[in-house]
């Protein structure tokens, strides 16, 4: 009895171990943050509608847009706000297809829609800058021309500014669009389009819903977002010297003018799935990147083990960034101990624990997200029909760890920038790499052999 006590005793200590890291860091709070947005769900007061409709701008910043333009134009048309409130400034940063073109058909089509175009060649930061001192009305809302908007989501923005004058700016819900999903005509690419739209749901009713419920948003989405005007012109405006421009507006309301960055979990943004790993790749690495480089900017003096628990900035940056290197020893040393001698349904036996514990807070994150969704039931019923995906989002979320980290170890060594390597292009670069080694090794090797031979004697 007693040594089956202790065997038993020797795997759950095992167990715990290497379960307890992902258990404390990811788990434990997704379960809690469910709790929080349920009570969140059913305590919230709906926004009244305002008394009047106050003048808006919508700035959409346009680089060779000439396939997406006309869509995303068409859906400020369908919005349920008042056009005649409505100033759209279209500002183009040297384009280099006929994005101008659709821009004067659009004009003839959407002929209610007061539409501006602004030529900008100092990339896309200063053309930023210069469309908010050109804006006008009490609001500033920026969308991003290859996606489209839900009919409502400009007025359920408006409606939670007047609500509630507290909130100076704010982040709308960023979803890709299931209509595009279901075309894609290869099954893995659709599968994996899948997967993306959940980890979209999942970010924003689930993740940032969470954060603003407790006013730690770390960051706003530069492709749906707004601002007071009064509050947006007071900032150092949009920074040139860096590729996350929208987290460093963020820091900038935050740190600088000490005030709160919301969600608006009503407001719907449909941008387009991912055309493949290469793009995913690229695209997570340049938002790894840049936070790195903002948080760097307002931080690095705030960086201190006493403000981990005051500061939830720094605490975020400590569970994305610096948790990540014992992430990554823990996964190798798990593989490891294949090597010494532990037993292999020990190891898999911890492996299917944790991942069935990932699947239950994946769970709880689609039933948050269902919840959130009930007033657009098209998108809930889809969302819904997809109930597959849960069981697969830790092994998606596993290869995003990966491409995150190594956002990390380029943004140390590398000079930021919009255009970033490839998976296929960092594959080619680390072959070469192995073959240079490898070619050195070899002729280390060779003139090893050509020193012994010489020395034996004849």
């Amino acid at each position: 009895m007693e040594m089956f006590l202790n065997q038993f005793l020797e795997k759950v200590v095992f167990w715990m171990a290497w379960i307890i890291i992902p258990l404390v860091m990811e788990i434990i709070p997704a379960i809690g943050g469910f709790f929080i947005l349920v009570r969140k769900r059913f305590s919230k007061k709906k926004d009244t509608a305002p008394i009047r409709f106050p003048e808006i701008t919508l700035i959409i910043p346009v680089y060779n847009s000439e396939k997406t333009l006309e869509r995303c134009l068409h859906s400020v048309n369908n919005s349920d706000y008042p056009k005649d409130k409505i100033h759209i400034m279209l500002v183009d940063n040297e384009s280099k297809d006929q994005s101008f073109s659709v821009f004067c058909d659009c004009q003839k089509v959407f002929p209610e829609l007061s539409m501006q175009w602004m030529k900008a060649r100092q990339g896309k930061s200063k053309a930023l800058n210069m469309s908010l001192f050109n804006s006008e009305g009490k609001y500033v809302l920026h969308i991003d021309s290859d996606g489209t908007l839900e009919p409502t989501a400009i007025r359920s923005m408006i409606e939670r500014f007047e609500g509630n004058p507290n909130i100076h700016s704010m982040t709308g819900v960023i979803l890709t669009d299931p209509e595009m999903i279901e075309k894609t005509d290869r099954v893995p690419l659709r599968l994996f389009r899948r997967c993306e739209f959940f980890e979209y749901c999942q970010a924003f009713l689930a993740g940032r819903n969470f954060e603003s419920e407790l006013d730690s948003i770390y960051t706003l989405s530069g492709a749906f977002s707004a601002f007071r005007k009064s509050t947006i012109l007071k900032t150092q405006m949009y920074n040139t010297d860096t590729v996350c421009e929208d987290t460093h507006v963020t820091f900038q309301v935050r740190k600088l003018m000490k005030k709160s960055v919301h969600l608006c979990e009503n407001a719907f943004f449909f941008t387009e799935p991912i055309e493949g790993v290469n793009q995913l790749y690229t695209q997570r690495q340049r938002w790894q990147i840049g936070e790195m480089e903002v948080s760097h900017m307002f931080l690095s003096r705030s960086l201190r083990t006493r403000n981990f628990f005051s500061d939830f900035m720094v605490r975020i940056l400590a569970f994305d960034h610096t948790f990540a290197f014992p992430r990554m020893i823990w996964y190798f040393a798990l593989i490891c101990l294949t090597f010494l001698n532990y037993p292999v349904y020990l190891i898999v036996g911890s492996l299917v624990i944790l991942y069935s514990l990932y699947i239950i807070s994946a769970f709880f994150f689609y039933l948050n997200v269902l919840s959130y969704l009930k007033e657009h039931p098209v998108i809930r019923r889809y969302y819904a029909r997809k109930w597959y995906i849960v069981p697969l989002m830790p092994a998606y979320n596993f290869v995003i760890f990966w491409i995150r980290f190594a956002g990390i170890i380029n943004s140390i060594k590398n000079r930021s920038g919009w255009r970033t390597r490839t998976l296929a292009e960092e594959k080619d670069q680390f072959s070469s790499t192995a073959r240079s080694d490898l070619m050195i090794l070899s002729r280390v090797r060779k003139k090893l052999y050509d020193l012994i031979n010489d020395d034996v004697p004849r």
